[in-house]
């Protein structure tokens, strides 16, 4: 007895979804930001997202060359690796300009990076929403 046809459940689907997931973690991050004004957040899922979402660029730089993407799919990880490496050259610069402090207690996220990483988050769910339809949408793929 064959429980259910899972031919929809490939690796491609599997990475698009959770980096789908991966996006809406960004902006409940930057939310968690704006509320304490740029403060790091003392709270569990904070951190445990914020390790995710670091770790993500390490599973997308990995999912190129592992996972036989389509050719919409390959604008995924490359567009999360481009945010990441640009978030690290911005967010070092942003924090430059105020000096970067001693301890990570002391740190303030600059609210344009957060809104960076807010625009970015929403941009990219799209692009997953897109990749996860693109079977049933009259795409030239």
């Amino acid at each position: 007895m064959q429980i259910a046809n899972l031919n929809w459940l490939t690796p491609q689907f599997a990475y698009i979804t959770l980096s789908a997931v991966v996006a809406v973690l960004i902006w409940i991050e930057g939310e968690m930001l704006k509320r304490s004004k740029g403060k790091l957040p003392q709270s569990k899922f904070f951190r445990i997202s914020s390790l995710l979402d670091t770790a993500w660029f390490f599973v997308s730089t990995l999912a190129l060359y592992v996972i036989d993407l389509a050719p919409l799919a390959i604008a995924v990880p490359v567009a999360y690796s481009i945010y990441t490496i640009y978030g690290w050259i911005y967010g070092t610069r942003l924090l430059k300009r105020k000096g970067i402090p001693d301890s990570p207690k002391d740190l303030v996220v600059p609210a344009k990076y957060i809104a960076y990483s807010q625009s970015f988050s929403l941009i990219f769910f799209a692009l997953c929403l897109l990749v996860l339809l693109s079977p049933w949408l009259p795409l030239p793929i």
